[in-house]
């Protein structure tokens, strides 16, 4: 059984078994994702006042510990559950209908997580002084005013980027090999400004209770939110889950 197999096994297991322990674990991932943000804007900001093109490239490689801290501490997250249970379900491992609504219960517990924590954060100090002109602020404008077509494509390429971290720290066997393969693969997404939608329910959320920007409106977010999911799905469900499970049925020598 390969790893796409194993992983599928234990995922549903746990889903049929104790389905809020599932919950809770979609929940964790939100809340590693929201801390990883918090970080990376917080140094972002600070780093803007050293030179105005600095913020980002600090971001991006601090961002990347938010998926270091998901994969060490068993959390899911949605848009790898997105590549493991299309391939799953390619491979005939788990139902189409089971795979579904682990899918969905993962991406609400992830939206769940991600509010409740965004909360939060925003009421510590580091936060306190939050307005527009803050890094995050400014991120997530851009990201509410994109046209659907350029979420789409972004979030394409974003779940790609997340699931080859996925897969290369899923088949790297050294701790300081897994975390450096993450950390700059991630940094692609991140400084490229693509679009991941459960990244995306952290930073909107913690925006919303900063206080909001003009570009937050409910069609807005909820543009983002279906392009961006459409787009994630196709990246990692469909190219890499879909497509490599294709590549690899019948074949024993080079079998990924």
């Amino acid at each position: 059984m390969g790893l796409i197999d194993n992983s599928v096994t234990k995922k549903s297991h746990l889903f049929e078994n104790s389905i809020w322990k599932y919950v809770v674990r979609a929940m964790f991932a939100g809340m590693y994702l929201t801390i990883g943000t918090a970080i990376a804007v917080v140094a972002a900001e600070k780093a803007n006042h050293i030179h105005p093109d600095l913020g980002k490239f600090v971001y991006a490689m601090l961002f990347s510990w938010a998926l270091i801290m998901i994969i060490y501490m068993g959390a899911e997250l949605g848009t790898s559950n997105m590549m493991y249970l299309t391939a799953g379900a390619s491979r005939k491992s788990i139902k189409p209908k089971r795979a579904l609504q682990i899918l969905l219960v993962c991406i609400v517990g992830n939206l769940i997580g991600g509010i409740i924590s965004g909360a939060l954060v925003m009421r510590t100090g580091v936060f306190l002084d939050f307005n527009a002109s803050h890094y995050l602020a400014e991120t997530v404008a851009i990201k509410l005013s994109k046209p659907a077509f350029q979420i789409l494509i972004e979030g394409i390429f974003a779940n790609v980027i997340v699931n080859t971290a996925i897969v290369a720290s899923a088949r790297i066997k050294d701790d300081a090999g897994k975390i450096i393969a993450i950390q700059f693969i991630i940094a692609f997404f991140a400084f490229l400004g693509y679009e991941h939608v459960i990244a995306n329910f952290s930073s909107f959320a913690m925006v919303f209770f900063g206080g909001g920007i003009a570009e937050m409106t409910v069609s807005s977010v909820l543009n983002n939110f279906f392009f961006a999911t459409i787009g994630n799905y196709i990246g990692g469900g469909l190219i890499i889950g879909f497509t490599y499970a294709w590549m690899n049925k019948g074949e024993a020598l080079y079998f990924d």
